[in-house]
């Protein structure tokens, strides 16, 4: 867990499937924000003070529990990157912004159905013996708007009152 120091503004990255790090860490250093980067396996991260790995067990949402509880802990200056609908649920109620890798903005006008369209789609791929589908693609497109929605949460973060 990060040191107690509400004024630093701090990004949670869900990164096991995150194609996106390399941007986070880029606008992070520009707005001198704590980096946790969150998986069930470690792999590189820069050297630098403010980017912090953070391993977490193999345990079904152990990433998601870790990065949950840390948005509690951190509160309104924090922002949420994940794709993952019920995790964005949990970090929004905790007071944090959420964040998908596409630039889709999590809020809390909007996840609830969110949160009841993935069960419908849960519930239409299970009676399909198999077949799935998946997001599409990641593109430039999705890079560039992550950066832009990324930069605009910063700003926004950055005008709070520390």
């Amino acid at each position: 867990m990060m040191n107690d120091r509400p004024s630093i503004l701090t990004i949670l990255v869900d990164a096991d499937a995150c194609p996106v790090k390399d941007e986070i860490y880029r606008v992070a250093a520009r707005y001198r924000a704590e980096v946790f980067v969150v998986s069930n396996a470690a792999f590189r991260i820069p050297q630098d003070p403010s980017i912090h790995r953070v391993v977490v067990d193999d345990g079904f949402d152990a990433a998601d529990d870790w990065i949950a509880e840390e948005a509690a802990r951190v509160g309104p200056r924090c922002v949420v990157v994940t794709a993952d609908i019920l995790l964005a649920d949990r970090c929004l109620k905790a007071g944090a912004r959420v964040l998908a890798h596409n630039g889709k903005i999590f809020d809390k006008a909007g996840i609830g159905s969110a949160v009841a369209m993935r069960a419908i789609m849960a519930d239409l791929r299970s009676g399909m013996d198999g077949v799935t589908g998946g997001p599409p693609p990641f593109g430039k497109a999705d890079r560039s708007n992550f950066l832009q929605a990324l930069d605009r949460v910063m700003v926004a973060l950055s005008r709070m009152p520390g």
